[in-house]
């Protein structure tokens, strides 16, 4: 396994290994063509069930047609030669994920101030607002999904698991996710849409002013019973009544009653970070779209093969999955791998 995870004969040089889980591996690597730093994923495909080999590429389909500030930017994929091995590479966010900080902040006894939760809040609800638009579940919002660049803005990462609906009034049913942050129709087993990716949004905002999940239980049965009936404690009187009520909205048992994350955006109380955020760079407040507009209905639904072009693709649109076009590609082409994905 480690020789499969050797990048060197491909032009980068490993510095870091964030993490390794089932069939798949991280590390932060430099491309010697240009110095530039990323994350590369590995995932072995041999390893997977035919249905987990569709989600791998099906992420990559996802990353490279995703382009926002606060999203995780795609860089390029391939196979490794010889190998069934998929290698993803994006960007690469100094500031480690929102869960790690959030575990540093609760062991040096402080908290987050209410300017810098409302902060991460408005740019969470942005990528969000984006990927909803591109008809886009996330399935899996949880704090250690959500990445921090040099700057601390927070981006929204890992879309393993997410689907693509065809339309604007479409249901999902697979049981999936990380179980803390579980919608009560998820954990009913009952079909979801966009209000599931607001309800996971709610937990990390809690998380956030509590610095620990709103539902933690070792056994499923009693965490399923706390969130299906909205059992967590009250957040700190620091924080102020505007955001408890984004808060209780988020986390409203009935899907129905959630906010859509433009509703969230158009919220009184969060208009003044709006501000804030197009005042420190107006060109992150891209992809924003006007409160109630629906989502975008040119984004093919499915999961995706490894030849051809995504259905509904238009004409003359990149390939969805290719190697960057330098010097260090010329390897890559010749291990007789360039990945598109229908």
């Amino acid at each position: 396994m480690e020789t499969e995870l050797d990048l060197s004969g491909l032009g980068f040089t490993t510095i870091s290994r964030l993490g390794k889980g089932g069939s798949a591996t991280t590390q932060v690597v430099r491309d010697s063509a240009d110095g530039r730093i990323c994350v590369a994923k590995c995932v072995l495909l041999d390893t997977l069930s035919k249905h987990h080999q569709e989600l791998a590429k099906q992420e990559v389909f996802l990353l490279q047609a995703l382009r926002h500030p606060y999203v995780v930017t795609y860089c390029e994929s391939f196979f490794m030669d010889g190998t069934a091995t998929l290698v993803i590479l994006t960007e690469h966010c100094e500031g480690g994920d929102l869960r790690r900080l959030i575990l540093r902040t609760a062991g040096s006894a402080s908290r987050f101030t209410e300017d810098q939760v409302m902060m991460w809040l408005s740019q969470i609800a942005l990528a969000l607002q984006y990927i909803h638009g591109k008809k886009v579940l996330h399935r899996d919002l949880k704090a250690s999904n959500l990445f921090l660049d040099k700057n601390a803005a927070v981006k929204l990462g890992d879309f393993g698991i997410s689907k693509v609906l065809e339309g604007t009034a479409d249901f999902a049913a697979t049981l999936l996710g990380t179980p803390y942050y579980m919608s009560p129709e998820v954990c009913c087993n009952e079909l979801y849409s966009w209000k599931s990716d607001i309800w996971s949004f709610g937990c990390v905002l809690y998380e956030l002013c509590m610095l620990k999940r709103p539902f933690e239980s070792e056994k499923l049965p009693v965490l399923v019973h706390m969130i299906t009936n909205d059992l967590y404690d009250p957040i700190p009187d620091l924080y102020s009544d505007g955001l408890r009520s984004l808060l209780c909205q988020m986390l409203t048992k009935s899907a129905a009653a959630r906010p859509f994350a433009d509703e969230i955006l158009d919220n009184s109380y969060v208009h003044s970070y709006m501000a804030k955020l197009d005042s420190l760079a107006p060109d992150l407040s891209c992809g924003r779209t006007p409160p109630g507009t629906p989502p975008a209905t040119s984004r093919a639904p499915g999961v995706f093969a490894v030849t051809g072009t995504p259905p509904g693709t238009p004409p003359g649109s990149q390939k969805l999955v290719s190697c960057s076009e330098k010097s260090s590609a010329a390897a890559r082409a010749a291990s007789g791998g360039e990945l598109v994905l229908d």
